[in-house]
């Protein structure tokens, strides 16, 4: 996805090295070994998820049951709100991996690459625009955030279940945003984001369970 406002990194190495020296025993460890093996592309967040599995084996669980517990919205925009949450936060990593996945599950990159481009614009049901609105407060004033800010949710079509995943998903990738942006976390080849894309969308977010 061109759209994302933010510079391309060449060196790919986290910033914090002793984390990806410090790999705990455990499935990461495992994918990261064969990865580095192969001299293969891999994903650097699997270095956070590697560095401490006492309690990200619980955060990849999380994830799961926030973006693919079934719910009165789906799993493809509750990727799209995922890639536009990471967008607003100018998160490279997040918005290409998880604009992949949306575009998987939509069956259009072109319409998830016109959101990002340009939300009003894009061809997104208004009921989904009214949503992505609503993220874009979350993300960028949620002081200001009040009942009505809900209500006007409501009001194009959203019941309270799909809010309580839309927040909730929003304010997951909030934290993804900063813990992944903080550590240096960069983003992958094209192809690989394609790739990772399609496996998010046929699996999910916990490894071992494909």
């Amino acid at each position: 996805m061109s759209t994302v406002p933010v510079r391309a990194r060449a060196d790919k190495a986290l910033y914090l090295p002793g984390v990806e020296t410090g790999l705990k025993p455990g499935l990461y460890k495992d994918l990261i070994d064969s990865a580095r093996g192969r001299h293969a592309e891999y994903s650097k967040i699997w270095d956070l998820f590697a560095f401490q599995p006492s309690f990200t084996d619980s955060l990849s669980r999380f994830t799961q049951g926030v973006l693919r517990t079934p719910a009165t919205i789906g799993p493809a925009m509750r990727e799209l709100i995922a890639a536009w949450t990471s967008f607003q936060n100018e998160c490279r990593f997040c918005t290409l991996a998880h604009a992949a996945a949306a575009a998987e599950l939509l069956g259009s990159e072109e319409l998830v690459r016109s959101v990002l481009d340009d939300l009003e614009t894009s061809p997104l049901e208004e009921k989904d625009k009214a949503m992505l609105r609503f993220v874009t407060k979350i993300t960028r004033n949620v002081p200001a955030v009040t009942a009505s800010d809900v209500e006007r949710v409501r009001a194009a079509g959203w019941d309270d279940e799909a809010i309580y995943y839309s927040i909730t998903t929003c304010a997951l990738f909030n934290f993804y945003n900063r813990w992944i942006t903080a550590t240096g976390v960069a983003e992958m080849s094209p192809e690989a984001h394609r790739l990772q894309g399609q496996h998010l969308a046929r699996h999910g977010y916990v490894r071992g369970e494909d």
